[in-house]
Protein backbone atom coordinates (compact mmCIF):
# COMPACT_ATOMS: atom_id res chain seq x y z
CA UNK A 1 0.00 0.00 0.00
CA UNK A 2 3.09 2.65 0.74
CA UNK A 3 4.57 1.12 -2.39
CA UNK A 4 1.36 2.26 -4.09
CA UNK A 5 1.56 5.62 -2.29
CA UNK A 6 4.55 6.63 -3.33
CA UNK A 7 4.06 5.63 -7.17
CA UNK A 8 0.78 8.17 -6.96
CA UNK A 9 2.27 10.90 -5.40
CA UNK A 10 5.41 10.83 -8.06
CA UNK A 11 3.13 10.60 -10.47
CA UNK A 12 0.97 13.58 -9.15
CA UNK A 13 4.34 15.66 -8.87
CA UNK A 14 5.45 14.66 -12.16
CA UNK A 15 1.81 15.94 -13.96
CA UNK A 16 2.44 19.24 -11.96
CA UNK A 17 5.53 19.56 -13.57
CA UNK A 18 4.07 18.95 -16.89
CA UNK A 19 1.22 21.59 -16.12
CA UNK A 20 4.11 24.39 -15.35
CA UNK A 21 6.05 23.56 -18.21
CA UNK A 22 2.92 23.82 -20.65
CA UNK A 23 1.81 27.44 -18.72
CA UNK A 24 5.50 28.37 -19.66
CA UNK A 25 5.94 26.83 -23.41
CA UNK A 26 2.31 26.59 -24.30
CA UNK A 27 2.53 23.19 -25.79
CA UNK A 28 4.55 20.22 -25.29
CA UNK A 29 4.86 16.96 -27.15
CA UNK A 30 4.71 13.37 -26.16
CA UNK A 31 8.44 12.70 -26.84
CA UNK A 32 9.42 15.77 -24.90
CA UNK A 33 7.76 14.35 -22.03
CA UNK A 34 9.73 11.18 -22.57
CA UNK A 35 12.75 12.61 -22.53
CA UNK A 36 12.29 15.24 -20.11
CA UNK A 37 11.17 13.03 -17.34
CA UNK A 38 12.53 9.58 -18.04
CA UNK A 39 9.00 8.01 -18.67
CA UNK A 40 7.74 5.96 -21.45
CA UNK A 41 4.95 7.07 -24.04
CA UNK A 42 2.16 5.32 -22.63
CA UNK A 43 3.13 6.99 -19.35
CA UNK A 44 2.93 10.24 -21.27
CA UNK A 45 -0.14 9.92 -22.82
CA UNK A 46 -1.81 8.25 -19.66
CA UNK A 47 -0.48 11.60 -17.89
CA UNK A 48 -2.15 14.19 -20.36
CA UNK A 49 -5.37 12.25 -20.96
CA UNK A 50 -5.76 12.12 -16.70
CA UNK A 51 -4.83 16.10 -16.93
CA UNK A 52 -6.96 17.24 -19.64
CA UNK A 53 -9.99 16.10 -17.13
CA UNK A 54 -8.91 18.42 -14.37
CA UNK A 55 -6.89 21.02 -15.87
CA UNK A 56 -6.75 23.80 -18.38
CA UNK A 57 -5.06 21.67 -21.51
CA UNK A 58 -6.37 20.54 -24.72
CA UNK A 59 -5.07 16.98 -26.26
CA UNK A 60 -3.18 17.34 -29.86
CA UNK A 61 -2.40 14.66 -32.45
CA UNK A 62 1.66 14.58 -31.09
CA UNK A 63 1.12 16.14 -27.35
CA UNK A 64 -0.70 19.32 -25.46
CA UNK A 65 -1.37 23.09 -25.76
CA UNK A 66 -2.02 24.86 -22.67
CA UNK A 67 -5.70 26.78 -22.85
CA UNK A 68 -4.67 29.77 -20.82
CA UNK A 69 -7.57 31.69 -21.75
CA UNK A 70 -10.32 28.66 -21.34
CA UNK A 71 -12.61 29.86 -23.40
CA UNK A 72 -14.12 26.90 -24.72
CA UNK A 73 -13.48 24.03 -22.82
CA UNK A 74 -13.58 20.55 -23.37
CA UNK A 75 -16.05 18.98 -21.48
CA UNK A 76 -16.86 14.98 -20.10
CA UNK A 77 -20.03 13.62 -21.95
CA UNK A 78 -21.78 13.07 -19.09
CA UNK A 79 -21.47 16.50 -18.27
CA UNK A 80 -22.61 17.66 -21.55
CA UNK A 81 -25.05 15.23 -21.61
CA UNK A 82 -27.34 17.37 -18.88
CA UNK A 83 -26.54 20.59 -20.87
CA UNK A 84 -29.80 22.41 -23.25
CA UNK A 85 -31.45 18.53 -23.05
CA UNK A 86 -34.79 19.15 -24.10
CA UNK A 87 -33.48 21.18 -27.28
CA UNK A 88 -31.48 18.30 -27.60
CA UNK A 89 -34.05 16.25 -27.76
CA UNK A 90 -35.98 18.18 -30.14
CA UNK A 91 -33.04 19.16 -32.72
CA UNK A 92 -32.41 14.82 -32.71
CA UNK A 93 -36.10 14.17 -33.09
CA UNK A 94 -35.80 16.60 -36.50
CA UNK A 95 -32.97 15.08 -37.53
CA UNK A 96 -34.01 11.62 -36.95
CA UNK A 97 -37.25 12.41 -39.14
CA UNK A 98 -35.02 13.47 -42.27
CA UNK A 99 -33.73 9.94 -42.09
CA UNK A 100 -35.58 7.45 -44.33
CA UNK A 101 -35.06 3.16 -45.02
CA UNK A 102 -32.22 2.48 -47.18
CA UNK A 103 -30.12 5.27 -45.77
CA UNK A 104 -26.38 5.20 -44.78
CA UNK A 105 -26.13 7.37 -42.14
CA UNK A 106 -23.13 9.20 -40.41
CA UNK A 107 -23.01 10.07 -36.59
CA UNK A 108 -20.25 11.75 -35.25
CA UNK A 109 -19.66 11.90 -31.05
CA UNK A 110 -21.66 14.09 -29.20
CA UNK A 111 -24.71 13.86 -27.14
CA UNK A 112 -27.33 15.28 -29.50
CA UNK A 113 -26.21 12.65 -31.98
CA UNK A 114 -26.54 9.75 -29.32
CA UNK A 115 -30.08 11.16 -28.74
CA UNK A 116 -30.17 10.48 -32.71
CA UNK A 117 -28.83 6.56 -32.21
CA UNK A 118 -31.64 6.23 -29.63
CA UNK A 119 -34.64 7.72 -31.99
CA UNK A 120 -33.33 4.64 -34.47
CA UNK A 121 -33.17 1.59 -32.47
CA UNK A 122 -36.81 0.39 -33.40
CA UNK A 123 -36.00 1.77 -37.14
CA UNK A 124 -35.06 -1.20 -39.75
CA UNK A 125 -33.08 -1.19 -42.97
CA UNK A 126 -31.05 1.77 -41.90
CA UNK A 127 -27.02 1.77 -41.69
CA UNK A 128 -25.29 3.76 -39.48
CA UNK A 129 -21.84 4.68 -39.24
CA UNK A 130 -20.10 5.87 -36.41
CA UNK A 131 -16.44 6.81 -34.64
CA UNK A 132 -18.08 7.14 -30.94
CA UNK A 133 -18.19 3.83 -29.01
CA UNK A 134 -21.51 4.74 -26.90
CA UNK A 135 -23.58 5.33 -30.14
CA UNK A 136 -22.63 2.03 -31.78
CA UNK A 137 -23.40 0.17 -27.99
CA UNK A 138 -26.85 1.64 -28.06
CA UNK A 139 -27.21 0.24 -31.43
CA UNK A 140 -26.41 -2.54 -30.50
CA UNK A 141 -29.02 -5.59 -30.50
CA UNK A 142 -31.19 -3.37 -32.33
CA UNK A 143 -32.00 -4.07 -36.40
CA UNK A 144 -29.79 -0.95 -37.29
CA UNK A 145 -26.90 -1.99 -39.09
CA UNK A 146 -23.64 -0.55 -37.52
CA UNK A 147 -20.33 0.15 -38.84
CA UNK A 148 -17.47 1.24 -36.12
CA UNK A 149 -14.25 3.08 -37.74
CA UNK A 150 -10.99 2.02 -35.56
CA UNK A 151 -8.98 4.56 -33.96
CA UNK A 152 -8.30 5.63 -30.16
CA UNK A 153 -11.13 7.02 -28.16
CA UNK A 154 -10.82 9.78 -26.59
CA UNK A 155 -12.83 9.31 -22.79
CA UNK A 156 -14.45 12.53 -22.63
CA UNK A 157 -16.24 12.09 -25.72
CA UNK A 158 -15.94 7.95 -26.50
CA UNK A 159 -15.02 8.57 -30.06
CA UNK A 160 -12.73 6.92 -31.76
CA UNK A 161 -9.80 9.35 -33.50
CA UNK A 162 -6.45 8.82 -35.20
CA UNK A 163 -5.01 7.57 -38.56
CA UNK A 164 -6.60 4.31 -38.41
CA UNK A 165 -9.75 5.17 -38.67
CA UNK A 166 -9.45 8.21 -41.09
CA UNK A 167 -8.05 5.39 -42.91
CA UNK A 168 -11.18 3.32 -43.07
CA UNK A 169 -12.96 6.35 -43.50
CA UNK A 170 -11.30 6.43 -46.61
CA UNK A 171 -13.53 4.04 -48.49
CA UNK A 172 -16.81 4.00 -47.57
CA UNK A 173 -19.81 5.81 -48.82
CA UNK A 174 -21.85 8.05 -46.53
CA UNK A 175 -25.16 9.63 -47.90
CA UNK A 176 -26.20 11.75 -44.80
CA UNK A 177 -23.61 12.77 -42.17
CA UNK A 178 -25.03 14.11 -39.04
CA UNK A 179 -21.93 16.55 -37.65
CA UNK A 180 -22.09 17.51 -33.67
CA UNK A 181 -19.86 20.58 -32.94
CA UNK A 182 -18.96 22.57 -30.20
CA UNK A 183 -18.83 26.29 -31.93
CA UNK A 184 -20.44 27.22 -34.85
CA UNK A 185 -19.94 30.69 -36.50
CA UNK A 186 -20.03 32.98 -39.94
CA UNK A 187 -16.49 33.47 -40.04
CA UNK A 188 -15.00 30.09 -38.39
CA UNK A 189 -17.41 27.99 -39.46
CA UNK A 190 -17.95 24.60 -37.10
CA UNK A 191 -15.24 24.05 -35.03
CA UNK A 192 -14.36 21.51 -31.96
CA UNK A 193 -12.73 21.53 -28.94
CA UNK A 194 -10.15 18.26 -29.84
CA UNK A 195 -7.41 18.25 -33.08
CA UNK A 196 -8.27 14.64 -33.16
CA UNK A 197 -11.85 14.79 -33.43
CA UNK A 198 -11.85 18.07 -35.71
CA UNK A 199 -9.45 15.23 -38.03
CA UNK A 200 -11.80 12.12 -38.02
CA UNK A 201 -14.87 14.68 -38.66
CA UNK A 202 -12.90 16.57 -41.85
CA UNK A 203 -12.57 12.60 -43.17
CA UNK A 204 -16.20 11.53 -42.74
CA UNK A 205 -17.29 14.72 -44.44
CA UNK A 206 -15.56 13.89 -47.20
CA UNK A 207 -16.82 10.84 -47.41
CA UNK A 208 -20.40 12.18 -47.20
CA UNK A 209 -23.04 13.19 -49.82
CA UNK A 210 -25.03 15.85 -47.55
CA UNK A 211 -23.12 16.47 -44.20
CA UNK A 212 -25.92 17.99 -41.34
CA UNK A 213 -24.00 20.55 -38.88
CA UNK A 214 -26.10 19.73 -35.50
CA UNK A 215 -26.17 22.36 -33.18
CA UNK A 216 -28.38 24.01 -30.06
CA UNK A 217 -28.04 27.87 -29.80
CA UNK A 218 -25.65 27.90 -27.03
CA UNK A 219 -23.08 26.66 -29.75
CA UNK A 220 -24.10 29.88 -32.25
CA UNK A 221 -21.32 32.48 -32.46
CA UNK A 222 -18.65 30.37 -30.67
CA UNK A 223 -15.57 29.58 -31.98
CA UNK A 224 -13.47 26.50 -30.79
CA UNK A 225 -9.76 25.60 -31.05
CA UNK A 226 -10.06 23.32 -34.21
CA UNK A 227 -11.74 23.86 -37.15
CA UNK A 228 -13.66 20.80 -38.64
CA UNK A 229 -15.27 23.25 -41.57
CA UNK A 230 -15.94 26.58 -43.26
CA UNK A 231 -20.10 26.73 -44.01
CA UNK A 232 -19.49 26.12 -47.40
CA UNK A 233 -18.61 22.73 -47.33
CA UNK A 234 -22.24 21.90 -45.25
CA UNK A 235 -25.19 21.31 -46.90
CA UNK A 236 -27.90 21.52 -44.06
CA UNK A 237 -28.20 22.97 -40.38
CA UNK A 238 -30.33 21.45 -37.53
CA UNK A 239 -31.04 23.37 -34.53
CA UNK A 240 -33.43 24.75 -31.81
CA UNK A 241 -33.90 28.27 -32.94
CA UNK A 242 -34.26 30.24 -36.11
CA UNK A 243 -30.93 31.79 -37.50
CA UNK A 244 -30.11 35.62 -37.07
CA UNK A 245 -27.55 37.47 -38.53
CA UNK A 246 -24.73 36.72 -39.83
CA UNK A 247 -24.64 33.52 -39.73
CA UNK A 248 -28.72 33.25 -41.42
CA UNK A 249 -26.65 35.42 -44.10
CA UNK A 250 -24.32 33.06 -44.96
CA UNK A 251 -26.64 30.19 -44.84
CA UNK A 252 -28.99 31.96 -47.33
CA UNK A 253 -25.96 32.98 -49.42
CA UNK A 254 -24.27 29.39 -49.47
CA UNK A 255 -27.63 28.07 -49.99
CA UNK A 256 -27.67 25.59 -46.75
CA UNK A 257 -30.64 24.43 -45.88
CA UNK A 258 -31.96 25.26 -42.06
CA UNK A 259 -33.64 22.51 -40.41
CA UNK A 260 -35.55 23.91 -37.40
CA UNK A 261 -37.01 21.36 -34.54
CA UNK A 262 -40.80 21.81 -33.67
CA UNK A 263 -41.18 23.34 -30.38
CA UNK A 264 -42.37 20.93 -27.91
CA UNK A 265 -46.10 20.83 -27.27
Amino acid sequence: MADSNVSGSKGQRRREAILQLLKQQGRITIQELVERFDCSEATARRDLEQMEATYPIIRTIGGAMYDGMNTVRDTAFAEREGLSYLEKERIAAKAASLIEEGDVIGLSGGTTNYLIAKLLKLRSGITVVTNAVNIAMELAGSSVQVVVTGGIMRHNSFELCGPLGEGMVAHLNIGKMFIGVDGISAAGGITTYSEQEAQIAKALIKRSHTTYAVFDQTKVGKTSLFSIAALPELQAFITDVPLTGDLADKAGQHQIVVHVAAEQE
